[in-house]
């Protein structure tokens, strides 16, 4: 299996730069789709000003610094040294916004801090086993905090831990890096099983158009003691 760090930074190489403003002209936003000014927005994570937010896999920061420019204290965090450069480039003076190299379990285990909101857009949370990030993203919410993220839907009878790959040139393998799909259900369930409760997993349709393929997306809320 490839290095993730080298994964990612091979993706992020090959993905464009957010654009300078969304069709409402706004020069911040929070997206969880993969479709441009499609879905819902930041109300999912329901925070409010002097929010203590993180992000799992914030990549170029883009939705990071949207809760920042909101009033909240965005915390991000992402494997690829070459995501975060490009996240540092555009928004590294923004007021609130705290961005991390490292990898999610372990940037949980080893902080203090307890989030009012922990989040993944096609992140942390569809590309670390469960087993192991559930129960650390529990340990860092406040007793009522939400968790919630998107990824893509699962591709029916291919549940589990599946192969995902990011292509390289033409004359080069793929590199290949693990991601969990579980069916809307199952999601709810693990979700409780790991201390979590209110858990609502959704597929929202995509916009109109050649594509089809819609967004899946997860919320709870960490029990009370």
């Amino acid at each position: 299996m490839t290095d993730t760090a080298i994964a990612w930074d091979t993706y992020a190489r090959q993905r464009p730069e957010r654009r300078p403003t969304n069709a409402r002209g706004e020069r911040t936003w929070f997206n969880w789709t993969q479709y441009e000014d499609h879905g819902p927005g930041a109300e999912l994570l329901g925070v409010q000003t002097g929010a203590r937010v993180l992000d799992l896999g914030c990549g170029k920061g883009g939705n990071a610094a949207h809760l920042a420019a909101l009033g909240m204290r965005a915390v991000g965090v992402d494997v690829s040294a070459t995501q975060l450069h490009a996240a540092r480039g555009r928004w590294g003076k923004m007021p609130g916004l705290e961005l991390h190299q490292a990898e999610a379990v372990r940037f949980l285990q080893e902080t203090g801090e307890v989030f009012d909101a922990v989040y993944s857009v096609y992140g942390a949370l569809w590309f670390t086993d469960p087993a192991q990030l559930l129960p650390v993203v529990r340990e860092r919410l406040r007793p009522g905090g939400r968790l919630v993220f998107s990824q893509q839907p699962p591709v029916e009878g291919c549940y589990g831990c599946q192969a995902s790959y990011i292509p390289r040139g033409d004359d080069e393998d793929p590199l290949v890096v693990k991601r969990w799909d579980y069916e809307p259900d199952v999601w709810e369930r693990m979700l409780v099983t790991y201390g979590f409760t209110d858990a609502r997993a959704r597929v929202w349709e995509a916009p109109p158009g050649p594509r089809t393929v819609g967004t899946l997306t997860v919320e709870a809320r960490a029990s009370c003691p």
